[in-house]
């Protein structure tokens, strides 16, 4: 069974390498944020076992050489799963999501996801950053056309249909990929339509029109979810610990990983609730933030946060657990080039 594959790779594991598997980085084949470090620190991270994913690694050259260096020069052989922004098709375009899903019939979202996920899965990757199923009401808000709209009901079944599209009904087949289900929560009602701002949303509003997809996604069985930029009744949904603990992996026993968004953790500082990147990695951590998408704060903090008693390494274990289940429900530890052929 994975839980036993899982238990036993992970007591071999130091402290840095179960850290290490809740790092991101990006490639540099194709930028969707700040990037903060070169390639030849990420590599050399990559060849010691301490990076646990890639995204924006578009060609499968390159993706077969990182997993190499993955595999073959780290200690344990760990390897990576590699992430892409697969929003309304890879190499087939399809409508954009919120025209798509104006169709009102699911069959065909179902149908596009797969085939995105057959053309993404044969060019290497294993993991799509979608469906955003935020509900939105500003037009204003720039991100509209990824989503599916207004309503709630319909933004339910869209999401529900793309994760089925994109996961099939095993994850190990070569022709699917695991979706995430973002951004986890209240990113669409962001204030005057302003990326990266405060949202202010009621417990009605909350529960009955943003939660809704999300908790669909979970019952549809969706590999993982995404957190968010924004702040949520004064709180980063980032460092949201009743959002990821409490409610997710709690009440709704959501037992996926949760990946921050493009630096969300480190930019903690810039929402005015941590002082620094060591600050910043403790809030995120305890909340339920399991991968640091290109923040570096993981990497740099989290040792050290244990080693003081700050951080419970059973929260850094709980982490790793779920994101090395993934990776084994892909087959990677099997044959980690297998959506290289």
């Amino acid at each position: 069974m994975i839980e036993i594959k899982v238990a036993e790779l992970m007591a071999k594991m130091t402290l840095e390498e179960k850290v290490g598997q809740m790092v991101q980085h990006s490639g540099a084949e194709e930028i969707t944020g700040t990037v903060a470090r070169d390639i030849n620190y990420k590599t050399d991270r990559i060849k010691r076992g301490l990076v646990g994913s890639m995204l924006n690694v578009t060609s499968m050259k390159k993706i077969r050489e990182f997993q190499q260096m993955a595999v073959q020069h780290s200690r344990l052989g760990i390897p990576m799963i590699f992430a892409y922004d697969v929003i309304h098709g890879y190499k087939t375009m399809f409508p954009i999501p919120l025209g798509e899903t104006a169709s009102w019939d699911m069959d065909v979202l179902e149908a596009g996801a797969s085939v995105a996920a057959k053309e993404t899965a044969a060019s290497g990757l294993h993991w799509t950053c979608a469906p955003m199923m935020d509900t939105m009401r500003d037009a204003r808000w720039g991100r509209v056309m990824e989503g599916a709209g207004e309503d709630v009901c319909l933004n339910v079944q869209a999401a529900i249909a793309r994760i089925k599209g994109f996961q099939g009904d095993d994850l190990s087949k070569v022709d699917t990929i695991a979706a995430c289900a973002k951004h986890f929560a209240g990113y669409g009602f962001a204030e005057a339509g302003r990326e990266y701002n405060t949202t202010e949303i009621g417990n009605v509003t909350l529960h009955n029109q943003v939660l809704p997809p999300f908790k669909a996604a979970v019952k549809a069985g969706v590999a993982t979810f995404m957190n968010g930029f924004n702040e949520l009744n004064g709180t980063p949904v980032t460092a949201n610990k009743y959002l990821q603990r409490d409610l997710l992996k709690g009440e709704w026993n959501f037992d996926g990983l949760v990946v921050s968004d493009w630096g969300s953790i480190v930019e903690l500082m810039n929402h005015g609730v941590a002082k620094d990147e060591i600050q910043a990695a403790e809030l995120a951590v305890k909340a339920g933030s399991d991968m640091d998408m290109e923040g570096f704060s993981y990497e740099v903090a989290l040792v050290d946060l244990v080693k003081s008693g700050k951080v419970d390494e059973a929260l850094i274990d709980d982490a790793c657990r779920r994101i090395l289940t993934l990776k084994f429900q892909l087959g990677l530890f099997e044959d980690p080039f297998k959506y290289c052929d």
